[in-house]
Order: C-alpha cells, then structure tokens, then sequence
C-alpha cells in the first residue's frame, strides 16, 4: 500500500514540475495586443511614475514567454524593461539584429500610426543567448513621450497579418 502511495504522490509531483512556468506556453498575438492595451491604459493614467511596475521580472507586465516595455522614440530609449534592465536609459536606435535590421527605427516608424503597429527582428528569448524571429507591437501611448510594447517568438506570422489585428 506504500509503494502504491509513494507512486501516486511521485507521479503527481513529476506533473507539477512539468507544467511549472519553465514549460509556459507561448504568448500570442492575441495576448500581446491585450497587455500592451491594459499597459496602454495603465500609463496614459500613470505617467512617467507608472515605468517601475513595468520592471519587475516576476510582475504583471510579464506573461507567458512575453513582457512590456516602454519605449521613448524621441528619445531613442528604453524606459522600462523587466528582463534586460541594463538597457533602461540606453539608445538603442543604432542597434541591429542579426540580419542587419534597425529594428527600433522600424518599431518607433510603426508607432507613428494611431493603433501602432507588427515589427519583425531577431531577439533572443528570455533566458537564451540565440537570437530567435521575433514580432513586436509597439504603440504609441497618447499624452507621453511613451510607446508601449511586447512581442511573440513566431516563425511563420506576417506582419501584415498582424497588422491587420489592430483594426
């Protein structure tokens, strides 16, 4: 009957392990657009003193294989960012992924538009060092200096296909 006991409570124990959050599942499209809305919102009422909520690894800005950060594009800066903090205050108009891209040029180009807009780069994803397709939305955040955003590790999306979402 012990045997038996320690079987199920091992059995039940190994599912937990793997189902943990290092086995999260990934973020979608879906799920970048709702949290860059909700952090939308949250820093048109905030303001520049709402940016700390957006830096904590383990806070509500962090979901799934995905986070926020906050962008200043006339600036060229991180303002927040929960995984990579080293890059709060640092331009990173000039920086290029692999593939040669600008890509925060093209993410503050995309924020022009009044709903934002699909940027496609290389980034690695949280905790690796290999670059992986990325597609982020940034979004301007009226009022600020502000542009909100987060991203999708996603190998056959469009943005276009994104793009049209924000209709």
């Amino acid at each position: 009957m012990k045997k038996i006991l320690y079987l199920v409570l091992t059995i039940f124990l190994l599912s937990v392990c793997f189902t943990s959050s290092s086995f999260a599942a990934s973020a979608t499209a879906k799920d970048v657009i709702k949290y860059v809305k909700q952090a939308q919102k949250y820093l048109k009422k905030n303001g520049e003193k709402g940016l700390k909520a957006f830096n904590k690894k383990k806070g509500k800005w962090v979901f799934k294989d995905s986070y926020i950060f906050i962008y200043d594009c006339s600036k060229g800066q991180i303002q927040a960012h929960p995984i990579k903090p080293q890059l709060i205050g640092k331009s990173l108009m000039g920086l290029k992924d692999i593939k040669g891209n600008l890509f925060f040029v093209q993410m503050c180009n995309a924020a022009k538009k009044s709903k934002g807009g699909w940027t496609e780069y290389w980034w690695p994803k949280p905790g690796e060092k290999k670059p992986s397709r990325k597609l982020s939305l940034l979004v301007p955040v009226k009022g600020t200096r502000f542009q909100v955003g987060a991203g999708i590790y996603n190998d056959t999306k469009s943005v276009a296909s994104l793009n049209k979402m924000l209709k």
